[in-house]
């Protein structure tokens, strides 16, 4: 039976597993797919070692950066982003494994958002500066065409803090998608720090959270008449994409 399975941690909100096991029961698909919770970057290849039925993975908080020390070959585009959510495992001739590392964040995230983008939408903010957020900026300037501007709790090269974001900043910018975990179950009575009341209908805010379905970050911005929407498609369509790199 072959194997796939999602790197991470914690791994305790993951959509991946029940995703790809009812796909495998559903479509006859002799595999499994399991969670690898490991504490350390530095376990990563135990998995690899440990699971020789092993074809694909996924990765995610903390290590879609990290992880990219380990792999043999990286997607340009993976490369580019900076960040790496999907490694194929490649039996080669001499029986030694190949990890090869592409992205498709960038895939789910491009998609879901695209047909919500209005002519008006010019600029967005980036909330966050994880792996999530480097394939966001990459669809949103690469892909899309818009002009970003990270946003950071931290004071950070080429970003700026939330409180720089003004009522102004927030008509300026009027696509805000924030890939950070605020607001997440079970702390879904936090969002991150945005003059909310500033918010109009032209206003698009993009939350990758998923659970729950409405984040206080989607809520206060709909108060206001802004359109909302959450991370579920964009992880459908992601792992959709992994699916066909792992079988390309």
């Amino acid at each position: 039976m072959d194997k796939y399975g999602l790197v991470g941690f914690p791994l305790g909100h993951s959509f991946s597993k029940s995703f790809f096991n009812d796909k495998f029961a559903g479509e006859g698909i002799d595999a499994e797919y399991l969670n690898f919770e490991i504490p350390t970057i530095d376990d990563f290849m135990g998995i690899i070692v440990a699971n020789p039925e092993l074809k694909g993975l996924n990765v995610t908080i903390p290590y879609k950066q990290k992880v990219i020390s380990f792999l043999d070959e990286v997607s340009k585009e993976a490369r580019e982003i900076g960040a790496v959510n999907v490694i194929k495992v490649v039996e080669s001739s001499n029986g030694k494994k190949k990890l090869v590392g592409y992205n498709s964040d960038v895939t789910g995230f491009v998609q879901s958002i695209e047909p919500l983008l209005k002519p008006h939408h010019k600029k967005a903010l980036i909330l966050g500066t994880g792996g999530a957020s480097k394939a966001v900026h990459y669809g949103l300037t690469r892909i899309l065409g818009l002009e970003t501007v990270f946003v950071s709790r931290f004071e950070r090269p080429n970003t700026v803090t939330y409180d720089a974001i003004t009522p102004e900043a927030v008509r300026e910018y009027e696509v805000i998608v924030n890939c950070t975990p605020c607001g997440m179950f079970p702390h879904t009575d936090e969002c991150p720090k945005l003059p909310y009341e500033a918010m109009t209908s032209n206003n698009l805010l993009y939350d990758l959270v998923y659970n729950p379905d409405e984040t206080l970050f989607m809520h206060k911005g709909a108060a206001y008449g802004a359109v909302v929407k959450n991370g579920l498609e964009m992880l459908v369509l992601q792992a959709m994409a992994s699916w066909e790199h792992w079988n390309e």
